[in-house]
This record gives structure tokens, C-alpha cells and sequence, in this order.
């Protein structure tokens, strides 16, 4: 009996490791393939799978124990038949070589259990091992199918990402040529009209120009005329006008003695001399036209009020101000727009051109315009 429940011993001790090398082969297994598996439920499934080979493997080792334990079992009841049948007398003297011998055999049927079951598995992973070479290791299909379905998982996934981003970029695409399109518009809906508005501002200020070289031209042209239709008036001799004399009949009333006239100057002594006369005459003439000008414009009414203006020697008299050239003056009014800064170029008796000092362009201002109120100057100093 204690050889039996030795044995016993011996061989729990032994499924005992033998099981905790398949479990922790097993385990390295699945640990090592712990980065290849994305779905738990596939884990749960070997581990299922782990668990029944455990059991499997602890059922063909506790038959083997089995029928060694029967084996043994036999051997204890024929050694027993065996120690029966001996005397009494001889089993006291023999119990210790018996006893040498038992354990002598016990040890020896130990060796060669031990032996076979290494055998055993030796053969074993010789035959596994020849399954993987040849690519038949159950383990072996059953991870690389799993392989081969998460890498087609993957490549779907990968194509479909690759559909998404390129519809993506597409749209983001046409977004961006439509907005660049439509800027495109309105710049250049802007530029035309910006150019429009330059043009049409050109346009005014020339017209305005125009009509103040008319104006001045008229203004000139008229005083030539009236100052010459004066001085020949002056100078030629004025005759007697002669009157028919009728007869008188005998019904008329008796006619009333006329009274005599007295006979007109042949010419006019002139207190002034030459100069003075014909400057006032300008000034009269000047004042005239422009009167007769505001008349034309404004239904004949007097809407600007006239301010003196003159020129003498190359300098400018305006609005109680002398004005040279070379100096910086203010100059604003509807015809040039708003207030500008500017440097006095010229002084003529008709004109003055003034240098703007933003863009160093020229600018003519005519002394009616002055005159007229539509344009005013300023000393920059003021």
C-alpha cells in the first residue's frame, strides 16, 4: 500500500508540473500574440479553447495513472500472495532485505516512468514541430487565418479612409476655387469702377477748365472791343445833325421857337492819363461781363458776390492779401475739390498755377474764377 500511494503521489506531482509547463507555454503563446489580436471576443475564444485542452490532457494523464495504479495494485497482491506464503519464521529475518528491495524497485519502476513520459513528450513536440515546418500545426492555421483576416480588415479600412480623404480634398478643392473665382469678380468689378470714377472726375475738371478758358477768352475778347469802340468814339469828330424844314400850311397851329443847344465838343479833356483810363475801363468791362455771365447762368440773378482781384508786377491782390510766387497757399472749391496744399508757380494777369504739393501735379486758376468766389486761396500761414 504505501508503495501505491507513493506512486500516486508521484504521479500528481508530475501532471501537476506537466501541466504548469503546457499552461505556461501556453500563456507565453498567447502573450506573445497579445499584439496581433484587436477583438477580445477572439481571446476569450482561446482561452476556451486553452481551458479544454487542459482538461483534455488532465484526463489522458489520470488514465495513464489508472492503469499504472492498477498495474501496481496487482504487483502490491501478488507480492503480498508472495510474503503469505512465506513462514513466519523467515519474514522477521528477511524484512530488511525486503524492505532494501522494495525500495530498490520502487525507485527503478520510478526512472522508468519518469523516462517514458519524457519520451513521451518529447515525441510529441517532435511531431508538433514537424507539423510547423510543414505548415500543418493546427495553432499554427487557426492564428494565421486570424492573421490573414485582421490584414483584410485593415486593407478595407485603408480604402475606405482613402475614399473619404480624397472626397474631402475634392470639395475642399472646389470651395476654394469658387471663393478664389469670386474674388476675382469683385476686384474686378471694383477696378472698373474705380477707373470709371477717376475718368469721370478727369472729365469734370477739364469741362470746368474748358469753360473757364472760354469765359476768360470772352471776358478778354470784350474788353479789346469796348475799350477800342471807346477810344474811337472819343477821338472822332461828332457832326451836326441836319433837319428838313417843311412849309407851313394855313391850318397848322403857329409853331413854338425851338431853343438853341449848345454845340457838343469836338473832344474830350481827359483829367487821366492813358494808363488810369484804360484800367478802369478793364475793371468796368470786367464787371459788366461777369454781371452779364451770372445773368446767363442763374436766370439773371445775382447769386456771387464779386471780390477784387488784381495783378501788378508779378503779384497777386486777393481778398485784401498780397500773394507772390514761391509761396504756400491753401486752395479749395467745387470745380478742384477739397481743401489741397499747394506753392505758387506762376502769376499771370489772367491765370495763376499753382503746384500741388501731394503729387507735385499743376493746377491753373483763372482770376474770374477768383472773382466769382468759385475758387479761394488762403496763405498757408493763416
Amino acid at each position: 500500500m504505501k508503495k501505491v500511494d507513493l506512486y500516486r503521489k508521484f504521479m500528481a506531482e508530475s501532471s501537476l508540473d506537466v501541466d504548469l509547463v503546457d499552461i505556461d507555454r501556453i500563456e507565453d503563446d498567447d502573450n506573445s500574440d497579445f499584439d496581433y489580436l484587436t477583438d477580445w471576443k477572439l481571446m476569450d475564444e482561446e482561452s476556451d479553447e486553452v481551458e479544454q485542452n487542459r482538461r483534455a490532457a488532465a484526463e489522458s494523464d489520470l488514465e495513464v495513472d489508472c492503469v499504472d495504479i492498477d498495474r501496481l495494485e496487482e504487483e502490491e497482491h501478488t507480492d503480498h500472495d508472495y510474503q503469505a506464503e512465506i513462514p513466519e519464521n523467515e519474514s522477521d529475518e528477511d524484512t530488511e532485505d525486503a524492505s532494501e528491495t522494495d525500495m530498490v524497485k520502487q525507485e527503478e519502476e520510478y526512472t522508468e516512468i519518469k523516462e517514458q513520459m519524457y519520451q513521451d513528450k518529447l515525441a510529441n513536440f517532435k511531431k508538433q514541430l514537424k507539423q510547423l515546418e510543414s505548415g500543418d500545426h493546427p495553432d499554427y492555421l487557426r492564428r494565421l487565418r486570424r492573421l490573414e483576416q485582421n490584414y483584410e480588415n485593415r486593407l478595407l479600412l485603408n480604402e475606405a479612409f482613402e475614399r473619404v480623404e480624397i472626397e474631402r480634398i475634392e470639395r475642399e478643392h472646389v470651395l476654394e476655387r469658387e471663393a478664389a473665382y469670386k474674388e476675382y469678380e469683385d476686384k474686378k468689378v471694383e477696378l472698373r469702377e474705380n477707373l470709371i470714377a477717376d475718368l469721370e472726375e478727369k472729365k469734370r475738371m477739364i469741362e470746368a477748365e474748358r469753360n473757364s478758358m472760354e469765359l476768360t477768352s470772352d471776358m478778354q475778347v470784350a474788353d479789346h472791343a469796348i475799350a477800342r469802340r471807346l477810344i474811337l468814339e472819343d477821338t472822332m469828330d461828332i457832326k451836326p445833325v441836319t433837319t428838313r424844314k417843311l412849309r407851313r400850311r394855313p391850318n397848322d397851329p403857329v409853331p413854338v421857337p425851338e431853343k438853341r443847344r449848345k454845340t457838343l465838343p469836338t473832344q474830350l479833356n481827359f483829367s487821366l492819363d492813358d494808363n488810369e483810363i484804360m484800367e478802369d475801363l478793364r475793371l468796368i468791362n470786367q464787371s459788366a461781363s461777369t454781371s452779364y455771365a451770372s445773368h446767363d447762368d442763374h436766370g439773371g440773378s445775382y447769386n456771387e458776390q464779386q471780390i477784387e482781384v488784381k495783378v501788378e508786377d508779378g503779384q497777386l491782390y486777393y481778398d485784401d492779401q498780397w500773394y507772390h510766387c514761391g509761396q504756400q497757399v491753401y486752395y479749395e472749391g467745387k470745380e478742384i475739390g477739397m481743401k489741397n496744399g499747394g506753392l505758387i508757380c506762376t502769376i499771370s494777369s489772367s491765370e495763376i498755377w499753382i503746384k500741388r504739393t501731394c503729387d507735385n501735379n499743376k493746377i491753373r486758376i483763372f482770376v474770374s474764377q477768383l472773382q466769382k468766389g468759385r475758387i479761394t486761396i488762403r496763405n498757408r500761414s493763416a
